[in-house]
C-alpha cells in the first residue's frame, strides 16, 4: 500500500500536466479563496489589534470620567447669537476628592484641566492644548520620554512654570531649536520646557482622546492660577463664557475585577450630586471586551465570506472532475479489467482533486501574504498574517478537495468494466 500511494501521486500529477491549462483553470477558485481567506483575516486582525491595542494605552485598570456640555446648554448657547452668557457645567475637584475619598477600591485619581491657547516660539505660532495635570498622569497614561523628563512632584509644590510637549508639538513649535530648556510662550505667559514625550491621537470614536496633535502638559495649579477657570470663546456676533473646572479625572483602581464594579458606583454618586447629565464615564476594560468581542464576530463574518470563495472553487473542482470521469471512462475500464479494485480507482481520483486543491491553497497562501503586504505599504493600514488563518485556509482547501471529489471518485469507481470498454 506504501508503494502504491506515492505510485498514484506521480500518475495523478502525470494525468493533471497533461492538461496544464484544464488544471490551472480549475486551481484558480481555490487560489483566489484561500487568497482571500488569508487576506481579510490579516486586515481584520491588524484593524482590531490596533484598536485593542489604543485601549489598552488607556490603561485596563483606569475609568476615565469626562465634562460633557449639556444638551439644554448647547441649546441656549445656539439660540443667545447676540448676547453673552456664562455656561456651569462638568466635573468639580471636589468630585475628584470625593471619588478619591469614598472608594477603598480606588488607587489615586488624577484632574485634567483643557484650555485652547496659541503657543509661540519667536515667530512661530500654532494652537496648543495645554493640559493641567499631576506628574501621575504619566504613570497612568504610559507615553515614551524622548528628551528631558516629565512633571515632578517639585514642579507642583513650587508653582513651577515648566511644560512637558508631545512630539508633534515640539517638532511643529520648537523647529530646529533646541528641545529642552527653550521658553515656550503659551497665552500670555512663559513657560520652559522640561521634556518631550511621544503621543498617540485617539481616533475612536467611542473612546476618549488623551492625547492632541499638539499637547502641553502643566502643574494643573499652576493653569488654575495664571489662566483661571472660565474660558471665554468668541464667534460672530456673539462671547460665550463656560466655567468648568475639571474636565478629565483619570481613575486609576487597584485591581481588574473591582474596575466595571466601581465605574457603575462612581456614576452612582455623580448622579446624585450632579443634577444635569454633564459627565461620561468611559471604562477601557469594558471597551477592551467589547473590541474582542467585535474582532471575533468580524473575523467569523470576514471567514464566512472568502469561505464561499472556497466552496465555489470546490464546485469547480467536482466539475472538472466528473468531465474528466467521461473522458477517462474507457481508461478506467482498461484499468478494472486488468485487476484494478474500487478503492483504487477512488483512490486515484482523490489524489488528483487533493493535488489540485493543495496546490491551489498553496498558490493561494503566497497570495494572501503578498495582499496584505501590499496594503500595509501602500495605505498604510496595519495588518497581521497570523499562522491560524494560514493553517485554516490550506486545511480547508484539502478538505475541500476530498468533500468534492468523493462524488466524481464514487462514480468512476461505479462504472460497470464491460460497459466502460464499450465507451468510445
Amino acid at each position: 500500500m506504501t508503494v502504491r500511494i506515492p505510485r498514484s501521486i506521480r500518475l495523478g500529477v502525470k494525468n493533471l500536466w497533461q492538461h496544464k491549462l484544464r488544471s490551472l483553470l480549475t486551481m484558480l477558485g481555490v487560489v483566489f479563496g484561500v487568497a482571500s481567506v488569508v487576506a481579510m483575516l490579516a486586515v481584520g486582525e491588524g484593524a482590531s489589534a490596533q484598536a485593542l491595542d489604543q485601549i489598552r494605552r488607556l490603561g485596563s485598570n483606569n475609568i476615565i470620567v469626562s465634562s460633557q456640555k449639556p444638551a439644554e446648554d448647547e441649546a441656549v448657547s445656539g439660540a443667545s447669537s447676540t448676547r453673552s452668557f456664562m455656561s456651569i457645567y462638568g466635573l468639580t475637584y471636589d468630585d475628584e476628592a470625593r471619588i478619591r475619598a469614598s472608594f477603598p477600591e480606588v488607587k489615586r485619581t488624577v484632574p485634567v484641566k483643557l484650555l485652547r491657547k496659541e503657543g509661540r516660539v519667536g515667530e512661530l505660532a500654532i494652537e496648543v492644548r495645554l493640559v493641567g495635570t499631576t506628574p501621575d498622569w504619566f504613570d497612568l497614561v504610559r507615553r515614551e520620554v524622548l528628551a528631558g523628563r516629565t512633571l515632578a512632584p517639585g514642579d507642583m509644590d513650587a508653582f513651577s512654570g515648566v511644560c512637558v510637549l508631545t512630539e508633534q508639538g515640539a517638532r511643529r513649535l520648537l523647529a530646529t531649536r533646541q528641545s529642552v530648556g527653550t521658553s515656550v510662550r503659551i497665552g500670555g505667559d512663559y513657560f520652559t520646557v522640561a521634556g518631550i514625550v511621544s503621543s498617540e491621537v485617539s481616533r475612536e470614536g467611542s473612546m476618549p482622546t488623551l492625547d492632541g496633535d499638539v499637547d502641553a502638559y502643566v502643574p494643573i495649579n499652576v493653569a488654575r492660577e495664571r489662566y483661571g477657570e472660565v474660558i471665554q470663546q468668541r464667534s460672530a456676533g456673539s462671547r460665550s463664557r463656560e466655567l468648568v473646572e475639571l474636565h478629565q479625572i483619570l481613575v486609576e483602581v487597584a485591581s481588574l475585577e473591582e474596575v466595571e464594579g466601581t465605574a457603575a458606583a462612581i456614576r452612582a454618586m455623580l448622579k446624585r450630586f450632579h443634577k444635569k447629565e454633564d459627565y461620561k464615564l468611559s471604562v477601557p476594560l469594558a471597551l477592551l471586551k467589547q473590541a474582542e468581542a467585535t474582532k471575533r464576530t468580524f473575523n467569523i463574518v470576514l471567514g464566512s465570506i472568502a469561505g464561499i470563495s472556497l466552496l465555489v472553487g470546490g464546485i469547480g473542482i467536482m466539475n472538472i472532475m466528473l468531465a474528466s470521469v467521461t473522458e477517462r471512462t474507457r481508461e478506467i475500464g482498461v484499468r478494472r479489467a486488468i485487476g484494478a479494485k474500487r478503492r483504487q480507482i477512488i483512490q486515484q481520483f482523490l489524489i488528483e482533486t487533493v493535488v489540485l486543491s493543495v496546490l491551489g491553497g498553496l498558490i493561494g497562501v503566497a497570495l494572501g501574504v503578498a495582499v496584505p503586504w501590499i496594503i500595509e505599504r501602500a495605505a498604510g493600514m496595519p495588518t497581521i498574517v497570523t499562522p491560524f488563518s494560514v493553517i485554516l485556509a490550506v486545511g480547508i482547501s484539502a478538505a475541500i478537495g476530498i468533500l468534492f471529489g468523493l462524488y466524481p471518485a464514487a462514480r468512476a469507481a461505479s462504472l460497470d468494466p464491460i460497459q466502460a470498454l464499450r465507451h468510445e
